[in-house]
């Protein structure tokens, strides 16, 4: 709780204000009002992660490229193996 507390206190110079259309303008921010805010303060922070990939429709073929056919291998069919009957002596 203190960790949270130093948090809002020191990004309150960093937060525009969003005010609501029923709160009135402070100069004094409080925790709360900051903790409106904090969203658009952490949009504007630069991520670390890497932009994702495009969607829809790939670019296709680079120009000049020679485009050669996959190759083709055979195909391997695989035998079924049967049960072995085992024999069984009549008494």
């Amino acid at each position: 709780m203190p960790l949270m507390s130093w948090q809002l206190w020191l990004a309150r110079d960093l937060v525009v204000e969003n005010i609501l259309p029923w709160q009135s303008a402070n100069i004094n921010l409080t925790p709360g009002r900051v903790t409106q805010s904090m969203l658009w303060l952490l949009v504007d922070i630069i991520t670390p992660a890497k932009l994702p990939k495009h969607r829809g429709k790939s670019p296709g073929w680079e120009k000049g490229k020679v485009r050669t056919k996959a190759p083709r291998y055979p195909t391997v069919k695989k035998r079924v193996s049967r049960r072995k009957k085992s024999s069984r002596l009549a008494i």
